[in-house]
């Protein structure tokens, strides 16, 4: 072919699956294929490369981009040229490529349960849907755009709604080539699968790619295409799982700060944990310097026009010794609190002059935990015997010599953070909560539920199989040994934490506005500036609550889409201030 001629090529289906090449379409099929595509997606535009003439003509279309979208050319079958006309424009996007055969597709097998998947429908979907973008780090979709376009036959936006709840937990986007192009191949392709982090109910995903694959297919539509990043495991292990085969297909993107840690050389190597990155991930965004000071250990300092601040995830050095002194003991904390006018539960320290039987007799269910602690290790929840408040005290002095007992307020448990002596970020945190499919043991399912809750978190939250867990199962008369029956839901665990398996829902702008009050004030009362108070509250949507705990280094990762990191940097370095 001479330089100006056409870049379009197909996929040879007569040779086998594992060595099909790419060929030219012939001239009869040239000449049926709309040229020089490009398809809103609402996210930004999706360039069908293969229908473009020239190269620069690609090249304009990716750079052509809005601010805070990102543009996608796919089916390039020359991206190294491009690369080569363009070096400091563009980058080849470091994904992997599937395709999926109809013929090689089996319709309806082992369908997931308890998931509903329809068409997006409203506005208030739409939110749904892009609070999920913002959690998976992915770019949110134009509402106005989606609403006008998602009936058409070239996009097909859907998503996945748990039929316990009827709440949002997963979206995924289709476009028909036939609709784009007039595709000869009769095509279709996948983009934006992306499932709520902190969901308990299984196989959302797989549910998702089952029905737009199926929806495709039943159009009389050939194959179904998609692109993965190479490093998301549990992506490509489901695409594969339903018969996806990789395929030599290339994504080219324009070089935007969305897409800048694809194409940057990446930092050394650190074994930092979630709450330790996304600090230091916003202060090198601000050009503010690094220094790695134990990864072990997750301390860093930061230096910035002069200053340097020393830090421990949130924990930095303009937290007083005192301040951190009231959060690390609940006992003084509690004082503090309930001396300020705050609500606190009834708290009293375990000893031999404490009757146990008598805080039963009038509380019925209580809670154990060490004075001094932190992410929920040894906290037991609804002890309702002697016996077990007994061991759970035990098990409390292995943390810590001093041991407390409050009793058991209903209620929701909510992290609220309070940074500057203002509130930024309010999420619900919900205990461990497994779906039995009738067919897998208790234990089996927990191991798979730690599988996704490890992915979600970077391997921060998972539920251990321990004394506690086993516990909280046999109050539901179960044991690890039994098989749950299917669609039965089974909390595993008491605490919502997010270190024993708990997952966290952003509740910032429904949160009644007293409780934020409280939050701020309890802050001035610990004289921290950053904190994070643990609440129960009976009603998110009354002023009602209790303070349950103070935190002097709390976790800001899994708060989006609250700015946390952002708002933690500007106390730090208020000149480095971007107005975001």
């Amino acid at each position: 072919m001479s330089k100006n001629q056409d870049f379009r090529y197909r996929f040879n289906r007569s040779a086998s699956p594992s060595l099909r090449n790419w060929q030219e379409l012939s001239g009869n099929d040239e000449r049926s294929i709309q040229s020089d595509t490009i398809i809103k997606m609402g996210w930004g535009k999706l360039i069908f490369g293969h229908t473009f003439k020239q190269n620069e003509m690609i090249i304009d279309a990716i750079c052509d981009e809005e601010p805070e979208l990102r543009n996608i050319a796919f089916y390039l079958r020359d991206p190294h040229v491009l690369l080569s006309i363009a070096p400091d424009r563009l980058f080849l996007d470091p994904s992997h490529s599937y395709r999926l055969w109809h013929h090689e597709y089996r319709h309806g097998i082992n369908r997931p349960q308890g998931i509903n998947v329809r068409r997006l429908k409203n506005m208030d979907d739409i939110e749904k849907v892009n609070a999920i973008l913002q959690a998976r780090h992915m770019v949110c979709v134009n509402p106005d755009f989606v609403l006008d376009s998602y009936a058409t036959r070239l996009r097909t936006y859907l998503v996945a709604e748990s039929l316990n709840d009827s709440k949002i937990i997963g979206t995924v986007t289709g476009v028909d080539h036939v609709e784009a192009f007039n595709d000869p191949e009769k095509g279709a392709s996948l983009w934006a699968l992306a499932v709520d982090p902190q969901i308990q109910v299984p196989a959302v995903g797989q549910a998702l790619v089952q029905h737009l694959v199926e929806h495709y297919f039943t159009r009389g539509r050939a194959y179904v295409d998609l692109s993965v990043m190479h490093v998301n495991t549990e992506a490509i292990q489901l695409y594969e799982k339903l018969g996806f085969q990789r395929v030599p297909v290339f994504c080219v993107k324009k070089k935007n700060m969305i897409n800048e840690t694809l194409y940057t050389p990446p930092q050394p190597e650190e074994k930092l944990n979630p709450y330790a990155r996304i600090i230091i991930d916003e202060a090198r965004r601000r050009g503010i310097y690094v220094t790695i000071l134990d990864d072990d250990f997750n301390h860093f300092q930061l230096n910035y026009g002069g200053k340097k601040v020393s830090c421990w995830e949130s924990l930095t050095d303009i937290t007083s010794a005192i301040a951190m002194c009231r959060c690390d003991d609940k006992r003084l904390t509690h004082r503090i609190l309930k001396d300020k006018g705050l609500n606190v539960p009834d708290q009293f320290e375990a000893g031999p002059q404490l009757s146990i039987q008598a805080l039963i007799e009038k509380y019925r269910r209580l809670v154990v935990k060490p004075a001094k602690g932190e992410q929920g290790n040894a906290v037991s929840v609804d002890l309702r015997t002697e016996q077990n408040i007994r061991n759970a005290i035990d098990s409390a002095k292995k943390v810590c010599e001093h041991v407390i007992i409050e009793h058991l307020i209903e209620g929701e448990d909510v992290r609220i953070i309070v940074i500057n002596y203002e509130v930024v970020a309010v999420a619900v945190r919900k205990p461990p909560v497994i779906t039995g499919t009738g067919i897998h043991l208790i234990s089996e399912l927990i191991a798979k539920y730690n599988r996704r809750r490890k992915a979600a978190t970077g391997g921060e939250s998972y539920v251990p199989v321990d004394d506690e867990t086993k516990r909280c199962i046999g109050l539901s008369g179960y044991s690890l040994d039994d098989i749950l029956e299917a669609q039965k839901n089974l909390t595993v665990r008491k605490t919502a934490n997010l270190h024993t398996g708990g997952t966290i829902h952003d509740i910032t702008d429904t949160i009644h506005p007293d409780i934020k009050d409280a939050a701020v004030f309890a802050a001035q009362a610990l004289e921290i500036p950053v904190v994070g108070l643990d609440f129960i509250v009976p009603n998110i949507h009354r002023a009602d609550y209790v303070i349950i705990e103070a935190n002097e280094r709390p976790g800001l990762a899994n708060h989006e889409p609250q700015p946390t990191a952002e708002r933690f940097i500007d106390l730090l370095f208020p000149q480095s201030f971007t107005g975001n």
